[in-house]
């Protein structure tokens, strides 16, 4: 059982180091199978008979026994991050339980015992990560808490170790799964029948926790393409599943790229690999950051401009998640850059509720307009719709334990995106959030199959979002230009708030709510110092929006 001092002077930051050094051993896996495969091509170039033919077996054996190991490396890094984010989780309750004692006059002992009792001085905390004992500046005398005070600060030293016990026990069983698994073999092939990729999500979870983990482990490593985009599938194997394939399209584009430059070849064809293999390296960098918190790839799709579906922490695990539709322009060499305000928003909510886990999703699975106009028309947000509701519907039928609290936000088109989902499909979401919004297909919040209360919306005074009217008012307002009765009829002219598809979101008549922004035009609203950041994140949490 985790004790008090234990969970002080655990540090989450080592074990989130040594998931990473498990996962780093992926790439020299990566390279040895590599080099037996080259053996085995040599062999069969210079070397035939009954020996020839045993030698190439055995290299196949085992270069197909190093490719059972990634997946494992990859969940290994899963276990260990996991259980960091949630003794971080404990710790910060911990630190809220002394804040609470110390307002309280309650003091705490070295074993976590609360109590109205003055006891020993106790050194000074210098942080989470540290060891060592908290210690703040008590507001009320020590000794004088009454014995409701010592009750609350007892509750929450109890939650943030039973929190703490609970991740080590599941970390643990997870790891000794792991070690079991490999005296008994990684892999297993699965009975024949896969779902369709467009099942319901909830059948699909009820197929997976039907298999095995070998049988899993095994379809991950035979069949990634099919793991990776379907939802219903856990993340943790989505993830597994989508880095492999990473790897593999980064080697065969790689491939592709010097047989290209060996001759004359098409340049043509030669940029659209360059283009991908330089999207597909992006994407790897920023997965291979150390976190926190983890970065999970939950799809992936190279062709064309490219997209990609990017989690930053477990939405299976976490009580509040948010999905992040980008807007035009977006596509997998823009990946990155769109996570980092993802990342934004979920470090303003870690700012706010320390003690809760929360995740954040860049869906970046649509087809975003690359030109002005483009964007003028719905089409690809329409499009876009089935992909995203069926995204949220799995989001729902793989989280574990009580449902979490789910957050969809769309910024620019991406907003088109999901105000178009949310009417013709409906969302698996408790609020929407539409910020620099041109309309979201509908003139009234409820069109959107929630209740209007949790549908939000900002824009910034300086947006040029503000702008953009609908093709029949632009017509109209070229047509009063002409005439010299144009300063008369548009002083009768009541204004509509309607943008290019719907009326503004941001206006008391749609029937949302509303919260500010600064002035920093249309991309601004992730600025640190930006009050629609703050906006965003106490919306993802559930918490009251300051007006």
């Amino acid at each position: 059982m985790t004790g008090y001092a234990q969970l002080w002077r655990a540090a989450p930051a080592d074990w989130s180091s040594a998931g990473v050094a498990w996962r780093g051993l992926a790439d020299p896996v990566r390279r040895r199978r590599r080099g037996l495969a080259a053996g085995v091509g040599t062999l069969r170039t210079g070397w035939s008979g009954g020996a020839a033919g045993a030698a190439g077996a055995r290299l196949g054996g085992l270069r197909a026994e190093l490719g059972g190991l990634l997946p494992v490396l990859i969940e290994a890094d899963q276990v260990l991050a996991e259980f960091a984010g949630r003794l971080r989780a404990a710790k910060a309750r911990l630190a809220a339980a002394v804040a609470l004692a110390d307002r309280s006059g309650v003091q705490i002992d070295r074993d976590g015992v609360a109590s109205a009792a003055p006891v020993p001085a106790r050194p000074r905390w210098t942080g989470p990560e540290a060891g060592g004992f908290p210690s703040g500046v008590p507001t009320r005398p020590p000794g004088t808490g009454g014995p409701a005070e010592v009750a609350r600060v007892a509750a929450v030293v109890r939650e943030a170790l039973a929190l703490a016990d609970a991740a080590d026990r599941e970390a643990a069983d997870r790891l000794d799964e792991l070690a079991a698994a490999g005296r008994t073999g990684w892999v297993a092939p699965p009975p024949p029948g896969r779902p369709a990729a467009d099942a319901a999500p909830a059948l699909v979870r009820a197929w997976w926790a039907g298999l095995t983990p070998a049988q899993r482990r095994w379809l991950v490593l035979h069949e990634p393409g099919r793991v990776g985009r379907l939802d219903g599938v856990p993340v943790t194997a989505r993830d597994q599943a989508n880095r492999l394939l990473l790897a593999d399209r980064r080697d065969a584009l790689s491939a592709d790229l010097r047989e290209l430059s060996a001759g004359p070849g098409d340049r043509a064809a030669r940029r659209r690999v360059e283009a991908a293999l330089a999207g597909l390296d992006g994407l790897a960098g920023r997965l291979a950051v150390a976190g926190p918190p983890r970065a999970y790839l939950l799809g992936l799709d190279e062709r064309g401009d490219g997209r990609a579906i990017v989690a930053l922490g477990n939405p299976d695990r976490s009580a509040q998640v948010l999905t992040y539709v980008p807007g035009m322009t977006a596509d997998l060499a823009d990946a990155p850059g769109e996570l980092s305000r993802a990342a934004r928003v979920l470090a303003r909510c870690a700012g706010v509720a320390p003690d809760e886990e929360t995740a954040a999703v860049l869906w970046l699975d649509y087809d975003a307009p690359d030109f002005l106009h483009e964007a003028a028309w719905p089409a690809q947000a329409r499009d876009a719709g089935p992909a995203l509701h069926h995204f949220q519907e799995g989001l729902r039928a793989t989280h574990e334990g009580p449902p979490a609290r789910q957050t969809v936000l769309g910024h620019s088109y991406g907003s088109v995106v999901v105000g178009n989902a949310a009417r013709d499909h409906g969302l698996a979401a408790d609020a929407l959030v539409f910020v620099g919004s041109p309309g979201v297909g509908v003139d009234r919040a409820e069109a959107l199959r929630l209740p209007s209360g949790q549908v939000w919306a900002s824009t910034a005074a300086d947006d040029v979002i503000r702008w953009v009217e609908p093709p029949a008012q632009l017509t109209g307002r070229a047509a009063l230009a002409t005439s010299p009765l144009a300063t008369a009829v548009s002083l009768l002219r009541p204004d509509d708030h309607e943008l290019w598809f719907g009326h503004d979101p941001v206006d008391p008549g749609f029937g949302g709510r509303t919260f500010p922004s600064a002035r920093y035009g249309h991309t601004g609203y992730w600025e640190p110092d930006n009050p629609a950041l703050d906006g965003m994140a106490r919306i993802v949490l559930g918490r009251p929006v300051t007006p």
